[in-house]
């Protein structure tokens, strides 16, 4: 079994909404994608974890080789 890379573990937090990795890696990365700061209250709302979601859904889908 091969662990996850940092890259992986934030894909997947952001498509599932569950942590994997660091806190800190997905913070950052989902800021650097939306373009702002993110307050960590903000992951609290389904509407905005439902945007989270798309802004990663295409790197999730393309984890797995076909």
């Amino acid at each position: 079994m091969k662990k996850l890379t940092p890259q992986q573990c934030i894909i997947l937090t952001g498509f599932t909404g569950i942590l994997h990795g660091e806190f800190e890696w997905f913070h950052e990365d989902l800021e650097k994608r939306l373009g702002r700061e993110v307050q960590t209250s903000e992951l609290g709302f389904p509407e905005f974890m439902q945007e989270c979601r798309g802004l990663y859904e295409e790197d999730f889908n393309n984890l797995m080789p076909d």
